[in-house]
């Protein structure tokens, strides 16, 4: 399958389920209005119900919007979707990207989209705090982990091109040699970078948000998935949205359907890739149980795109282990793979190449004289939305007025989505862009697609 054929697609019927998902099977919307039949009309209609469509809808209401006169549709049970199926991580880029972001957007702007990454870390604290979510939140620090002299000399000139432009590095810590051996538990550092981030279970954060809007008289209804949306006609400003349940009418459509927009939207064809990532849980030896948990996460490199990603949950200590999607250890068969929105199985040599890594990574983990039950636990795949220009698409569609969009976050959702969401609130309920505070290159726009539409740009991440 082609990149531009799985660009187009809907969600994947017959999904795995992620360690996030297996864990809150008793949630009790999802499988809300499943067989309930769709109302013929709504004014606000939000097509996916991950954090994006959850937390705009939730910031709809608390910007004045009737919670009843909300409908989230949903593909396949609540909360489905990338959300669901992420790492675990809460971790803003603190400076490695802004060298990529300066040759795509400039200075100017690559610095506001560190300093907004920044910012999401705090509003999710913030709001996690405020609302008593029960959603794990830690907030802790992350490594960077450089496992090569070229990528250690990477970060450096990264890091010094930030200072350079002004960007503050007041937050970030730096180890090298034997002391970032023993701050990280890594033998073979050669260098490594700290600062604050966090980690969540993301499916209790997204089924949070659902069940407050739900509990306001929002209504979701989950295996609705929206196939086509229709304007009603030149003198209409209204729109169609056809659902394999029938059709509904609202005023206005917000697309938080990440991976899957170009769906919907075909314009965003060219622009907007899906990407099948992998994670896997371990359950943890004794050398990283009790008082051997690792307090922080990590972002492991070898280059730009070879790494690992890793969290550790402080409750039952589960480890989760993300992989790179363009991992040169891997077979040719298995890079070409990840171009794809099926999520219904893993790649079992990505599950072979992650084990081997991390024991080469973390040599206390040893494999040899585990234990019945510790060890590999689960693998599954999650569909991430890529942009061309590497930062998300949020705002109004302005050939198709009345609709909006939030969605492209490059694998970073988690870093992005909690200034995205509420900032696109603000502009459906007439803000303007200024008042989002969001980076101007965030912005959805026919001159962004021209501008894009001149050649692919390299990826970030």
């Amino acid at each position: 399958m082609s990149s531009l054929e799985s660009s187009r697609s809907l969600p994947n019927p017959t999904p795995c389920l992620s360690y996030w998902q297996r864990t809150t099977r008793g949630f009790q919307h999802l499988y809300e209005n499943k067989d309930v039949p769709l109302p013929s009309r709504s004014p606000y209609v939000i097509v996916g119900s991950g954090i994006a469509g959850g937390l705009t809808a939730f910031e709809l209401i608390e910007g004045g919007v009737k919670a009843e006169e909300i409908v989230i549709l949903e593909a396949r049970e609540a909360a489905s979707g990338a959300s669901s199926r992420n790492a675990g991580h809460v971790r803003p880029d603190a400076f490695r990207g802004f060298s990529a972001y300066s040759k795509v957007h400039g200075d100017e702007q690559a610095l506001k989209i560190i300093n907004n990454e920044r910012l999401v870390l705090e509003r999710v604290a913030q709001f996690t705090k405020k609302h008593n979510v029960g959603c794990d939140f830690h907030l802790t620090s992350t490594f960077d982990v450089c496992m090569t002299p070229e990528f250690a000399a990477y970060e450096a000139e990264s890091l010094e091109a930030f200072k350079h432009a002004g960007g503050d590095t007041s937050h970030i810590k730096f180890y090298k040699g034997a002391e970032a051996e023993e701050k990280t538990r890594v033998p073979g550092a050669v260098a490594a970078y700290e600062w604050p981030a966090g980690s969540s279970h993301p499916a209790k954060l997204s089924q949070f948000l659902l069940a407050a809007v739900i509990a306001k008289g929002a209504k979701l209804f989950t295996f609705c998935p929206a196939t086509e949306v229709k304007g009603q006609g030149p003198d209409s400003n209204l729109w169609n949205v056809h659902t394999s349940r029938g059709i509904i009418t609202a005023e206005k459509v917000i697309h938080c359907t990440n991976a899957h927009a170009a769906q919907l939207l075909p314009q965003l064809e060219p622009y907007m890739r899906p990407n099948r990532a992998q994670a896997q849980s371990l359950v943890p030896v004794p050398a990283f149980s009790g008082a051997g948990i690792l307090q922080s996460t990590y972002s492991l490199r070898y280059s730009l795109h070879h790494f690992y990603s890793l969290i550790q949950r402080q409750g039952d200590g589960t480890l989760v282990l993300g992989v790179s999607r363009s991992n040169p250890t891997l077979s040719p068969e298995t890079i070409a793979s990840r171009l794809s929105t099926d999520d219904s199985r893993f790649n079992d040599e990505i599950v072979q190449d992650a084990l081997q890594s991390f024991g080469n990574l973390f040599p206390d983990y040893s494999y040899d004289a585990t234990m019945h039950g510790e060890g590999l636990d689960h693998a599954w795949t999650g569909i991430i939305g890529m942009t061309t220009d590497s930062v998300p698409f949020v705002g109004a569609i302005e050939s198709l007025p009345g609709q909006y969009i939030c969605a492209g976050f490059n694998g970073h959702g988690m870093a992005r989505i909690f200034t995205c969401a509420p900032g696109l609130a603000k502009l459906v309920l007439g803000a303007n862009w200024t008042d989002t505070g969001l980076p101007e290159c965030f912005q959805s726009s026919n001159e962004r697609l021209s501008r894009l539409s001149e050649g692919d740009l390299p990826s970030i991440w």
